[in-house]
């Protein structure tokens, strides 16, 4: 498995997300083509609700401790509560983080059956 996607099963199995987004930066640095090094995570979640940003960055530097021990050289972590995120981004819907399976084991991609 990719670290990205170790990145994103980790923090979707550790924190009730409503949206999570993983964004490998690897390529904006000088590092090998395909290095998965460096990278930005977005995670919206009411376990967010009443806690400072830097008990939210412990949170998730906690999750992500063995990565970040190992092969993931740089993390920018941005965390929001459900509200925070409706006041920055607008009322738009969020997709909620993708936890596998594809249309090929049966699903419709949508959600619902």
């Amino acid at each position: 498995m990719s670290i990205q996607g170790l990145i994103e099963e980790k923090l979707a199995a550790a924190i009730a997300l409503e949206h999570l987004e993983v964004i490998n930066e690897s390529g904006n640095h000088n590092v090998p083509p395909g290095s998965e090094s460096h990278f930005k995570v977005v995670l919206v979640s009411t376990d967010f609700d009443g806690l400072r940003l830097i008990a939210r960055h412990r949170q998730v530097n906690q999750v992500l401790k063995d990565e970040l021990a190992g092969p993931v050289h740089a993390l920018a972590i941005h965390t929001y509560t459900p509200e925070e995120w409706r006041q920055k981004h607008g009322t738009a819907p969020m997709s909620p983080p993708c936890l596998g399976g594809s249309s090929a084991q049966g699903g419709n991609g949508s959600g619902s059956a």
